[in-house]
């Protein structure tokens, strides 16, 4: 039997997703320095949501679990769960459910599983306790769209609210190394050589483009996304 279409259409998500990531790869430095330039200001009032774009949230391994999050915040979250489901494999329905917890402030997010269907079935696009390509896909995906990402002890990952764009830090570069070795099969990626390694797997894609750049690190998250969900193999 056919399942009911989620809110969000794949063809939706797709157009979606594409504007946020060209706005990822294009328009960050001008919004970062306005942000730099802004005074402070008192922190905004939470918002309360059940969901991130069409996908229910829960509580990890839990029921449904109504979140309340900086407003901002929401919809990088939303964005960035479009760019997943727009890069992942055809045959997969958008985000259904969402697992994961946000904390007091309402700008950190912990996530824990990405449930989608395919042929009626419910299926974990992510999971925390499974260790294989859909994790650095979802890692990548998270790189794309926020500053601080950080796995933590269980698989699971933490982001925090900001621009994205690439900064060279020490988290970055980890799973830069990670992701030339574990999705690219560049075993030998080290910190201190993981450019040399991450532009190969990008010339193999089919891209030539520094990847320590602002375009380049948001090509190398896009691929990346889409070879550890299996959408694309570049072989």
């Amino acid at each position: 039997m056919k399942h009911n279409e989620p809110p969000f259409s794949r063809r939706r998500l797709l157009a979606g997703a594409a504007a946020a990531s060209a706005v990822t790869a294009t328009g960050l430095a001008a919004t970062s320095t306005a942000a730099a330039a802004s005074p402070t200001h008192a922190p905004t009032p939470l918002v309360t949501r059940d969901r991130i774009g069409s996908a229910l949230l829960h509580a990890p391994g839990g029921g449904p679990a109504p979140a309340r999050l900086q407003a901002d915040f929401h919809d990088r979250l939303v964005a960035w769960l479009a760019f997943w489901s727009a890069n992942s494999p055809a045959a997969w329905s958008a985000p259904v459910r969402i697992e994961g917890r946000v904390d007091r402030s309402g700008e950190v997010f912990t996530l824990h599983a990405i449930r989608y269907r395919r042929d009626d079935e419910p299926h974990d696009g992510f999971a925390a306790a499974r260790l294989d390509g859909s994790h650095w896909a979802t890692l990548a995906s998270l790189h794309h769209h926020f500053p601080v990402v950080t796995p933590l002890a269980g698989g699971a990952i933490q982001v925090g609210d900001g621009v994205a764009g690439f900064t060279g830090s020490p988290a970055q570069v980890a799973f830069a190394v990670a992701a030339c070795r574990e999705l690219w099969g560049e075993r030998s990626a080290t910190a201190s050589r993981w450019q040399e390694h991450a532009g190969r797997a990008l010339t193999r894609a089919g891209q030539r483009v520094d990847v320590a750049t602002r375009a380049g690190w948001a090509t190398f998250t896009r691929t990346s996304l889409r070879r550890g969900l299996g959408t694309e193999s570049y072989e």
